[in-house]
């Protein structure tokens, strides 16, 4: 007798905690989101305090986690959130230009990427469905603005020489791209190589130098030296 074969379970929707505490901002973004195909808001908090506290409770996929809040920032949030054990939510940080060294910081402390308050809806909805995959939210046109002027605040951390010395010429030369802020698409263009073959070397990348995605590598090759402020971001 043969054994049936079942089929398997559908992904669920992608599952979203928002807290920003403008309570109508807050709103905005839950109506854009649950009317979006595959994704479903499980919970709001109007600061960093019951973002925590929800992440908890909810275990969401995606925080959208705004900056600047009442009782606790969305950067203490972000830190607390990400480094908790057991399953960890992507935090997406909600910012303004105006922030510039409140989203480094938060970068630094598990982040997973920014997106601008004004974005169109769009954005937002992308910026979920890529977190949710792993991907860190860069957008060239907005991280070549910002990451420079990231790369000027003191490091607190720098990588080990050991580290870097692990890579070989190919995955410097990826490390380069990722870090002025090109998509898989752009790099494998620039490389001449696959798309497939680019996101190989960059799990490569990201597992030698211990580095959780794409934002902690760019963070890292400003601090390391690999680019520099200025440098252009089509060079190479």
């Amino acid at each position: 007798m043969t054994a049936a074969v079942t089929a398997p379970e559908p992904p669920g929707p992608i599952r979203v905690l928002v807290a920003d505490d403008q309570e109508l901002v807050r709103s905005g973004f839950c109506v854009i989101l649950d009317a979006a195909d595959g994704i479903t808001v499980v919970g709001e908090a109007a600061n960093g305090r019951l973002a925590v506290v929800g992440a908890a409770e909810q275990q969401p996929d995606v925080v959208l986690m705004d900056v600047r809040m009442p009782e606790m920032d969305g950067l203490e949030a972000t830190r607390l959130i990400t480094g908790g054990a057991g399953p960890r939510p992507k935090v997406v940080m909600l910012t303004t230009f105006d922030l510039d060294d409140y989203v480094y910081a938060a970068l630094r402390a598990g982040a997973s990427g920014f997106l601008l308050k004004d974005a169109p809806r769009h954005d937002l909805i992308a910026a979920v469905r890529a977190a949710a995959a792993g991907n860190a939210l860069l957008a060239p046109t907005v991280t070549r603005r910002l990451i420079e002027r990231f790369a000027r605040l003191p490091a607190e951390l720098a990588p080990a020489p050991s580290q870097l010395a692990a890579l070989t010429a190919r995955e410097r030369d990826i490390l380069l791209q990722v870090a002025r802020g090109r998509s898989n698409a752009e790099i494998a263009a620039a490389l001449f190589l696959s798309e497939a073959t680019v996101k190989t070397h960059i799990g490569h990348v990201l597992a030698k130098l211990s580095l959780r995605d794409r934002v902690q590598a760019v963070i890292l090759a400003y601090e390391a030296g690999i680019v520099v402020p200025g440098d252009h971001p089509g060079a190479g």
